[in-house]
């Protein structure tokens, strides 16, 4: 399900493919990239991950570079978390606008692409972010399921949540994790991806699991230069 808003602006808060479930990550690139990568692609499974241009780490370093390419290479989605992880609903509309655009700037430089989707640091936005995303091209995202590992929930806990949100077998599941946190992706991801296996659904990206393009433009990648600084 698609929300539209007063605004008339839209926010997916669901999938709406049937028998797709989106797993994404958010706060990346991480230095558990790889591992993630490597547990999906076991799985033959498709992620999602929400990129930061400088949150718990600078995106322009060598190590995410690597990791950005790793995840794109893959097959998965990258989409726009915003550069700095700051609550947009308490910025004005340049400072909403420089958030979304120092992010895209640098995924457009580094992998040549430009995000059509962003995800609002906290799931929060106004009026106002969606009118800068609007403009800028680009869908807001959230969840309907929360591992709760930004929380703090433990693995055991994360696991738990996972199999009561799967016993309750809803149509689609789109999912919020975060692959910073070594629990979550060590314990709950490979457990989430088996048990929502074993279920019938099908481990898509949130673009294929919505049915909208994943980019806005895909095109050539820029050679490192001395702008590539956070």
């Amino acid at each position: 399900m698609e929300v539209r808003w007063d605004s008339g602006f839209n926010v997916v808060t669901r999938c709406t493919v049937p028998g797709t479930a989106a797993l994404t990550f958010d706060d990346g690139p991480f230095q558990y990239t790889n591992e993630v990568v490597a547990m999906l692609k076991a799985a033959n499974a498709i992620g999602t991950f929400f990129y930061n241009g400088k949150n718990f780490g600078c995106i322009y370093d060598k190590d995410s570079v690597d990791r950005a390419w790793l995840v794109y290479n893959s097959g998965h989605q990258i989409a726009s978390h915003t550069w700095s992880h700051a609550d947009l609903t308490t910025l004005s509309q340049d400072q909403i606008n420089d958030e979304m655009y120092k992010v895209e700037n640098a995924l457009t430089k580094i992998l040549g692409i430009s995000p059509a989707f962003i995800r609002p640091p906290y799931g929060k936005y106004n009026d106002l972010v969606l009118q800068v995303a609007s403009s800028r091209q680009q869908t807001v995202v959230t969840w309907d399921f929360d591992s709760q590992d930004s929380a703090g929930a433990s693995a055991d806990a994360g696991k738990n949540l996972y199999s009561q949100l799967i016993e309750k077998h809803p149509d689609t599941i789109l999912t919020l994790n975060h692959e910073t946190s070594d629990g979550s992706v060590r314990q709950v991801l490979p457990f989430a991806i088996q048990k929502l296996q074993a279920a019938g659904y099908r481990l898509v990206s949130v673009a294929e699991c919505v049915g909208k393009p994943a980019y806005i433009n895909v095109g050539p990648p820029q050679a490192r230069d001395g702008s590539w600084t956070c």
